[in-house]
């Protein structure tokens, strides 16, 4: 490609040498390829059962539902709970239940922050899953 053979010219040929060119190309696309996988992240996520087990009326709940409400106020179970005592509460719930599962509801009103708190609080409390649930209309 760039060797002219035959005789006498001598002149300077102007084809652009691909060759460089592609090897630069093969480096990059190996990087790219190394650079990708790595770059992936992950969140565990548990989805529901998509065909749930109807559960009877007379069967009594033992789950802990924490509502998050304006003005950084709190609901454990329909008792109201203080956003200063929230972490002994919890602690004082979860202490003794073998499954450490909450879920929390957040009303429409409230911010990103008051959630992330009360779910703070829980993991402190030693809370192993957390469920985020529709707040009522």
């Amino acid at each position: 490609m760039g060797m002219s053979a035959g005789g006498g010219g001598g002149g300077h040929s102007n084809e652009i040498n691909v060759t460089p060119m592609i090897d630069v190309l093969l480096v990059l696309l190996i990087i790219f390829m190394m650079i990708i996988p790595m770059s992936r992240k992950a969140i565990d996520t548990q989805l529901p059962d998509p065909n749930p087990q109807v559960a009877t009326a007379n069967q009594a709940s033992d789950q802990i539902v924490l509502v998050v409400k304006p003005d950084w106020k709190f609901e454990i179970n329909s008792r109201p709970a203080d956003s200063a005592n929230l972490f002994n509460e919890l602690r004082s719930i979860y202490d003794p239940r073998p499954e450490k599962i909450i879920f929390v509801k957040g009303d429409s009103t409230v911010t990103y922050a008051q959630v992330v708190y009360a779910m703070d609080q829980a993991r402190g409390a030693g809370v192993k899953v957390i469920g985020i649930t529709p707040a009522p209309k």
